[in-house]
């Protein structure tokens, strides 16, 4: 079969802060040649070339394809609760093109070079778009992190407070301090879990959201943050909050960036729901930290991101099977959300009650991600030399959330039922089609962002 060069034409190609009526001529490795415009394509006969392959979308948006960076997949050991082959599905059918896969919950954990290993050979031949993964940060693996860099690990993730599982300890201020040393000039990042556990007594009804809330006081986090903060001003080591869920600390990390090497995301459940709303015994909205007020949302939004303090938006799919789920106690239930596939449609939701530009999407969503775990020099952006890595989506359309449409293993989330702005039609991985108009590519040609020298082809 002849090998085409492909040619994706749009009337809206979005870029950093403009569109183009144009296409975007991708080679056969699946990199961008070049950027065209309407004009350019008409002057030189692009679409009369037998030897190209030509993709028309019409008005819909054609942009970066989205990063995801914190997503739980759990294979191998907890692939029940979820797998390569639905997790990817799954992005590829929400426009993300890349996953960074968290080091916990899967059997055993990527807390060592072994282990990295038994991940990557229960992926390979699974995934529908591109995965890279963390390593983890525990008690005493310390001799392991220089070597997991080289494997080609994104970066680590650490808890400083009990994870939910135990092959995953938590640190103590002084392994911290072992691997920040270890990170140092590598150009490696740790990632905080940003919570100190408390050792208060709640009392309370456990099928009521505010109880649950009470067990995980913002203080918590603020504790934490300011633990991390210091570490930031005396190592010159790239640091990074995950799923930050308090306003109270912005003003705190916002002084702090200023000498440049820590970062913050949020997650959509923070930026979508309050605490006030949540109803007695829907355990499908628990997360770890919880989903706070109505007030604190708005500061999220307003100041958070309204003041470039918070550099990325993420899910932290962190899905369960449904019986860790049920039963309506907010304080057994697994603490974890299933939104990995609707990310898109939430963050331009949520846009677009306040008014803000389409823009962002890209900024927090694919530039930003794809810079904190290294990727910034080929994905995250319609540039030539990058990967052709694109979401084709319609901003004007809407989606309803139902069970049938979720391809996560498992369907508890707390969208179910939301009705969402924007609707994906198509996803593109390094200038191949693996989703369109709800019919994935016959064949999964994601790929493992890992260091293949180490490995050999995975």
């Amino acid at each position: 079969m002849e090998r085409k060069e492909k040619l994706f034409l749009s009337e809206n190609i979005l870029f950093e802060d403009d569109f183009l009526n144009g296409g975007v001529l991708v080679d056969f490795n699946g990199k961008i040649k070049n950027i065209l415009s309407r004009c350019d394509i008409e002057r030189n006969d692009y679409l009369q070339n037998s030897s190209i392959q030509i993709f028309y979308f019409d008005s819909k948006v054609l942009m970066p394809g989205i990063i995801d960076t914190h997503v739980h997949i759990n294979e191998p050991g907890r692939t029940d609760w979820e797998g390569f082959e639905t997790a990817t599905k799954a992005a590829a059918a929400g426009g993300i093109t890349t996953i960074i896969d968290m080091p916990l919950n899967s059997i055993p954990p990527t807390t060592t070079l072994k282990n990295l290993k038994t991940k990557l050979d229960a992926a390979k031949n699974q995934i529908w778009v591109d995965v890279g993964f963390w390593g983890g940060v525990v008690p005493g693996n310390e001799n392991e992190l220089l070597n997991m860099i080289k494997a080609g690990v994104v970066g680590f993730k650490c808890f400083l407070t009990p994870s939910g599982v135990d092959e995953f300890e938590y640190v103590r201020k002084e392994d911290v301090e072992k691997t920040i040393k270890i990170l140092e000039n590598t150009g490696s990042v740790l990632a905080f879990h940003a919570e100190f556990e408390e050792n208060d007594i709640c009392e309370g009804d456990p099928t009521k959201y505010e109880t649950f809330l009470k067990t995980r006081p913002e203080k918590m986090e603020e504790d934490a943050i300011k633990f991390i903060i210091d570490l930031s001003r005396r190592y010159n080591t790239k640091l990074h909050i995950v799923h930050l869920s308090t306003a109270t600390c912005l003003e705190t990390i916002q002084k702090a960036k200023l000498k440049g090497n820590l970062t913050v995301e949020t997650c959509h459940h923070y930026l979508t729901f309050n605490s006030e709303n949540i109803p007695d015994k829907a355990t499908e909205y628990k997360c770890c930290p919880p989903i706070r007020t109505k007030e604190n949302k708005e500061k999220l939004w307003i100041i958070g991101l309204g003041d470039d303090i918070i550099d990325m938006v993420v899910s932290d799919h962190s899905p369960s099977t449904p019986d860790l789920k049920k039963g309506g106690n907010f304080l057994t239930a697994w603490g974890g959300i299933s939104s990995l596939q609707f990310g898109l449609s939430l963050f331009w939701t949520e846009l677009n009650k306040r008014n803000k530009k389409i823009f962002e999407i890209t900024k927090y969503m694919s530039q930003n991600t794809s810079k904190l775990v290294g990727l910034h020099n080929k994905k995250g952006k319609i540039k030539v030399g990058f990967d052709a890595d694109f979401v084709i989506w319609d901003p004007n359309d809407f989606i309803t959330i139902v069970e049938e449409q979720i391809f996560h293993k498992n369907k508890i989330t707390p969208y179910l039922g939301m009705k969402l702005k924007g609707k994906v039609f198509a996803t593109v991985v390094r200038g191949e089609i693996v989703y369109k108009d709800g019919i994935f590519c016959d064949t999964k040609i994601g790929k493992l962002l890992i260091n293949e020298k180490i490995f050999g082809e995975i």
